[in-house]
């Protein structure tokens, strides 16, 4: 990068942290350094909640998903808004009712203490690998297209936020979130301008979209449908979204602590629902802007030289690998290929040209030829990358939108949408890392504790197992290479293995009063396996089932099992707790 471009990426990220030290005073204990003493007004429980979702993979990642799979992959927020809806009806109230730190201190009121524990358990494990994952992979890409090292990227992307996250807990994250959307929106709004500034004179925003609409790449709406029936292995569909969504959604929002602890330090229970239900109005159109950008992109390649490979490093690789003298000849004729696509292009770009000519329907052929060649192209790289010999990594998806970056843009907006990324990173991170701090003092270290400790004592406990955690998180991020095609794909995969049992346990806590903690203990133990089993054999080519609805059998399948157990268990394993 230039100078201008470390100018920018370090003032920004110096600033973002004297800023959340700065708004880091609370009270000296768990209510402060959790909870913010629950003061929060609703619009910064909206910006939690948002910076908390939106990590870095969401604008890494999201953008070279469209460019590949086009906007199909909104419908996964599909079932948002209605999740938020039945929150609001019936989880919100309910916690603030019981003013608790952690969602799972209600499931031990209303079952048992094994419920509670194995349920704060499923959450440590599963959050505590997805920000490993968050911090993992913008470093893996940065350092790649940047020749940074990644052992000291990790260390860099998650340090330096667990210094303002452990000093000042969830006050400063909530006020470093509101301020990083901000610069983050800037960042992208700019980068969606430049793509569109940088297009050809003669193409404008809507010609783009045109061009992306040919391709395939405005597919908002897909039903999953084919000439089989319903496709239960398409990941990103209409009723997959609308019905998987809303179980990831729910869970999501309602039982995961990173985000159950951001609308609790609401100050009221009226200021946690419309910061809800805010988010369940603007998390859509949001997810459609930044797929957009992606689509947009796509759009520029169509009128310049698409890599073809946009992870540089990878074709470095090759180049000192014994397909050396096969990737000079491939990247000759590919190279050939664009520059007759690009002269293709501009020539169907001319108003004058009539669309019936013959002329017309001969550059248009030609364009459905060469993008058949590219795929081929791309194919046979990727198979040399997997060669065992050559060990790279054949995942380009998450490498797209910066590669662009990097490219195109001018100095300075570089170094923005580098701090851009780290800033995403950090906003989900420290609220990960405070909410995992909360549920092992409060869930473990509190309840298994037989010493009474003092407030200043759990405070300060409270600081250490932030750091902890933090390290723990940077550890995972070091050992997370080649985890999927799209980063954004990985985490939420991770997410759906663990969230519809736990969702599972909170449904039946609420809809099902008669069911006993053995019962929903042991249908989780059950389902819980099920679900890992069913993904397993989803890796193999055995089953074929959309990871989304991993959340619909999770909670589906607890809840069935609670009430089919809750009736065959004998009388002293069955007698309800809570």
């Amino acid at each position: 990068m230039s100078s201008p471009d470390w100018i920018v990426l370090i003032a920004t990220l110096v600033g973002m942290i004297a800023y959340g030290l700065y708004k880091s005073g609370t009270s000296k204990n768990l209510d402060g350094y959790f909870l913010c003493d629950r003061s929060v007004p609703w619009y910064m429980v909206l910006l939690s909640i948002m910076g908390t979702q939106a990590s870095a993979v969401t604008f890494l990642s999201a953008p070279g998903q469209a460019y590949t799979d086009g906007m199909r992959f909104v419908q996964y927020y599909f079932g948002l808004p209605l999740a938020m809806v039945v929150l609001c009806i019936t989880f919100v109230p309910v916690f603030h009712k019981l003013k608790i730190y952690t969602a799972y201190e209600f499931l031990e009121k209303r079952f048992d203490l094994k419920t509670r524990t194995l349920t704060s358990f499923l959450f440590l494990l599963q959050r505590g690998l997805s920000t490993g994952i968050s911090i993992s992979a913008p470093s893996i890409i940065l350092s790649s297209l940047l020749g940074w090292d990644i052992f000291y990227t990790n260390i860099f992307m998650g340090g330096l936020l667990i210094v303002y996250t452990v000093t000042g807990g969830a006050k400063a994250v909530a006020h470093t979130q509101k301020l990083q959307l901000i610069i983050i929106f800037a960042g992208m709004f700019m980068a969606g301008y430049m793509v569109v500034h940088l297009l050809p004179s003669n193409v404008g925003f809507f010609d783009a979209l045109h061009v992306s609409g040919k391709a395939g790449k405005l597919n908002v709406i897909t039903t999953g449908i084919n000439k089989n029936g319903f496709n239960w292995n398409d990941r990103y569909n209409l009723l997959s979204g609308v019905i998987g969504g809303f179980f990831l959604a729910l869970s999501y929002f309602g039982t995961d602590q990173s985000q159950v602890g951001r609308y609790l330090t609401a100050k009221s229970e009226s200021e946690s629902k419309l910061g809800l239900l805010m988010n369940g109005l603007v998390k859509v159109p949001m997810q459609f802007l930044i797929l957009l950008i992606g689509v947009l992109v796509f759009a520029f390649y169509q009128y310049t030289n698409e890599p073809v490979f946009f992870n540089q490093s990878q074709l470095t690789l090759l180049e000192n690998s014994k397909y050396k003298d096969s990737l000079v000849i491939l990247k000759n004729g590919y190279d050939a290929d664009q520059a007759t696509k690009i002269k293709a292009r501009n020539f169907i770009a001319d108003k004058s040209i009539k669309e019936e000519s013959t002329e017309y329907l001969q550059a248009q052929s030609s364009l459905q030829s060469i993008e058949n060649k590219k795929a081929q192209y791309k194919n046979t790289v990727k198979r040399w990358l997997d060669d065992k010999d050559v060990k790279g990594d054949s995942n380009d998806t998450n490498y797209i939108f910066l590669r662009f970056v990097v490219d195109y843009l001018p100095k300075g907006l570089i170094g923005l949408l580098i701090a851009v990324i780290f800033l995403a990173a950090w906003g989900s991170i420290a609220a990960a890392l405070n909410s995992l701090s909360s549920a092992t003092i409060v869930d473990f270290h509190k309840r298994f504790s037989k010493k009474e400790l003092s407030e200043k004592r759990e405070y300060n406990l409270s600081k250490w197992y932030t750091l902890l955690w933090g390290i723990f998180c940077v550890i995972v991020a070091q050992l997370a290479y080649n985890i999927g095609n799209s980063l954004i794909e990985a985490v939420n995969v991770l997410g759906s293995l663990f969230y519809g049992v736990i969702l599972g346990i909170f449904l039946v806590a609420f809809y099902m009063k008669k069911v006993s903690g053995n019962a929903v203990f042991i249908s989780a133990l059950i389902i819980e396996s099920l679900v890992i089993t069913i993904q397993i054999l989803n890796q193999k080519g055995i089953f074929s089932l959309g990871f989304l609805w991993l959340n619909v059998v999770g909670a589906i399948g607890v809840l069935i099992l609670s009430w089919v157990l809750n009736i065959f268990l004998p009388p002293q394993l069955n007698k309800k707790s809570g």
